[in-house]
Order: C-alpha cells, then sequence, then structure tokens
C-alpha cells in the first residue's frame, strides 16, 4: 500500500486478531469501510486522519451473541446505538426480541435504521417479548407455520452478501418464558422450524428438576447454541460441583455453549468451576437488556468478558470468545471478527481499568481484578466515542 492515501489508520500498543494470530504493537489502515492495511510496521502508511493508542488493544468489532436491541415491541428492549455500539459492540444478535406477528414493525423500526449490525434469533412465539407475561404461556402462540414463513420470507432483506437478517430461532423453555405449557411442546415446535428453515436455535434451559438436562440437550443439533451456561446451580451447566457427562456429549457433538449474563445468568463459582474442569463458553455474551439502563457501573459486554477473565479464562481466549468465535457461529467469519484486508472495518479499542468498580456476578459476590472498558468504536470505519 506503500504511496496510497488512507482515510483512517489506528494505531495501538497491541492489536490482537485471535483469527489471523496477531497479536503485537501495530496499526490497521481503513479506506472505505473496509480494512485496507494490517500490521506491526505500517510506517509509509500515509493517512488522512491518524489515531494513536499507545496504552490500549485494538481488537476487531465485538460481537455479543445474545442481547435485546429493539427501540420498540419488547419489553426487554434497549437502543442498540447507544447501549451497545457506544460501548464497543458493532455486531449484536437479538434474543427473539420480534417474532413472526412483529418482525417486519422491527426491521423498519430498529434494524434498518440502527448504524449496529443487528442479527436476530426470531422467536419462536409469534408475539415475540411484546407481552406482560411469558413469550409461551399459550402454546398456540408458538405457530410453527408462521415462524417458517417469516424466516423464508426474508432471505437476503438485509442486503448483505454476508448473511441473512433472520440467523435462527430463539427458544427460551424456562418457567418463566412458559408459565404452565409444557417445554417439551415447546421444543417439539422449534424443531420443526428449524428442521423446515436449516436455521439453528439458542436455547434458554428449563430446571433440571422440571425436565432432565440430558434429555434437554439430546433435543439439540450441532450448531445450536445453549444459552445461560453459568448460571447458579442447579439451573447452569454445573450440577452437583461438577460437569455433567451429558454436557460434554453435547460439545462433541457440536452444541455450542454461551454465557448470556443478563440479571441472573452469570455465578462466579460456576464459572470458575466450569473453567477449572476445561470447560470455557464458546461465547461470552452480555443479555443486556432494558434493566441494564443506567446501571453503574455500566453492564456491556467487556465487564461480562472481564468477570470471565477474572474467573480464570485465559485474555486471549476471552477476546476471541467476542470476536472471532461469534462471527463464525453467526455466518459472518471473514466479514467481521477479524481484522482482514477486505473485511468491514468494525474495531474497538479498549483500554484496562485496573480502579474499575468491583466486577460483581448475579448473586452479588465480587472477584478482584480491574476492568476492561471501551475507549473508540470503529463501526464500518467510520469513529464512535463512547
Amino acid at each position: 500500500m506503500s504511496g496510497n492515501t488512507h482515510e483512517l489508520l489506528i494505531r495501538a500498543g497491541r492489536v490482537f486478531c485471535p483469527q489471523n494470530r496477531f497479536d503485537a504493537a501495530g496499526a490497521v489502515a481503513v479506506s472505505c469501510g473496509r480494512i485496507t492495511a494490517v500490521g506491526p510496521h505500517l510506517s509509509e502508511i500515509v493517512a488522512d486522519t491518524e489515531l494513536n493508542f499507545p496504552d490500549a488493544v485494538l481488537l476487531p468489532g465485538l460481537v455479543d451473541l445474545h442481547a435485546h436491541p429493539a427501540i420498540a415491541g419488547s419489553k426487554y428492549g434497549i437502543n442498540p446505538d447507544t447501549e451497545l455500539l457506544n460501548r464497543g459492540v458493532t455486531t449484536v444478535l437479538s434474543q427473539g426480541d420480534a417474532g413472526g406477528n412483529n418482525w417486519e414493525e422491527y426491521r423498519r423500526t430498529t434494524l434498518i435504521p440502527a448504524r449496529t449490525r443487528i442479527r436476530m434469533a426470531l422467536n419462536l412465539s409469534a408475539l415475540g417479548e411484546s407481552m406482560s407475561g411469558g413469550c409461551f404461556e399459550d402454546l398456540a402462540w408458538a405457530n410453527v407455520e408462521q415462524c417458517v414463513a417469516t424466516i423464508n420470507s426474508t432471505m437476503n432483506l438485509s442486503g448483505e452478501s454476508s448473511g441473512d437478517a433472520i440467523w435462527g430461532i430463539a427458544v427460551n423453555v424456562s418457567r418463566i418464558a412458559c408459565g404452565q405449557t409444557d417445554p417439551r411442546a415447546v421444543m417439539k415446535r422449534a424443531l420443526q422450524v428449524a428442521a423446515q428453515t436449516g436455521r439453528p436455535i439458542l436455547y434458554g434451559m428449563r430446571d433440571p428438576r422440571d425436565w432432565p438436562l440430558d434429555d434437554q440437550l439430546r433435543q439439540l443439533r450441532s450448531g445450536d447454541v445453549v444459552t445461560y451456561c453459568f448460571r447458579e446451580e442447579p439451573f447452569g451447566i454445573v450440577q452437583s460441583g461438577v460437569i455433567p457427562g451429558c454436557i460434554r456429549e453435547a460439545r462433541e457433538r457440536g452444541i455450542l455453549f454461551d454465557v448470556g449474563h443478563g440479571m441472573a445468568s452469570l455465578d462466579f463459582s460456576v464459572a470458575e468451576t466450569a473453567l477449572a474442569a476445561g470447560f470455557p463458553p464458546d461465547t461470552i455474551s452480555s443479555d443486556q437488556y432494558a434493566r441494564h439502563v443506567g446501571s453503574e457501573p455500566p453492564h456491556d459486554l467487556l465487564r461480562t468478558m472481564s468477570k470471565l477473565i477474572a474467573a480464570g479464562m485465559p485474555e486471549t481466549d476471552a477476546f476471541a470468545a467476542v470476536t472471532s468465535r461469534p462471527a463464525g457461529i453467526l455466518r459472518l467469519a471473514g466479514e467481521i471478527g477479524e481484522l482482514t484486508i477486505g473485511a468491514c472495518a468494525d474495531l474497538t479499542v479498549i483500554q484496562y481499568n485496573a480502579d474499575a468498580a468491583p466486577l460483581i456476578d448475579t448473586q452479588s459476590v465480587t472477584r478482584p481484578g480491574g476492568c476492561w472498558e471501551p475507549v473508540l468504536t470503529i463501526r464500518a470505519g467510520r469513529p464512535i466515542a463512547p
């Protein structure tokens, strides 16, 4: 690229890309919303604008595999551009904020106008999360035909060559979501939609005292994602202080495990037990939603990631779990989640704050250690300050 002028050049004391195994001081150049150069020695690069962060880390734009971006129509919804994008998240998967009845409204009010890239795990419930109660309190809301038709009608509606707007199907079979409805009946319908559309499932587990965990996991297929995996016992993947064999067998079959922090789904003791047993999450997600707005310290993906690091997850693995791994699961590898020439210029600059507010899990237990915090987000080549 010598002799060419780029629009933007970002230098950092550490540039990290798990996909390309790059971890060194360096820089990334950007033009026309695309990455045009990456490397440790870019002194010859000329750019219209140059930004320098000698004490920070430059990552691919963060990817949150489970949150609730929604301007309207979801009781959990948050503004993706003010609550996610300016906290380093450039791509987010909506966990069931819309269903067949309100997908078009969601697409019009949230997906199209947002600067944040949004993908949808369409709620099996036709009502999405628009009602005050559980989305499956009436089994009739789990409308297979409507869900299939909605997914099939949105093929390539996003206008992006990298994938479809609807990634998969959101199925939460918890007591809160189902009420008195049999979770097995809900899951049966979800599997019918998945089979007819070729889409994966984002699955929220049932209390094993209602439905044995091994029976639940046998319903899932390779590529399906179990979220809320580090919830306190007996709700998560640690049972009686160990990882059950059915959990390990599920991973061997290709089932993926996601954090989904939220208000109730990150227990330090569970995370520490799983990590010590060699069972890290495939992805780290915030499950950030309306109740988190205005919280101090801010609940976001970086703080969630910092908690996993405090629990024993290697830093480089945690970085991958919020960048390249969720990008691959969303079928967006090559476009996001990596610092590769030609990829979309979604970038996040983060800095470690050793004096940050304590890291607290959902049981009000704290762990020592600082927190990674956002410094700057670049979305498709355009800077966005936190």
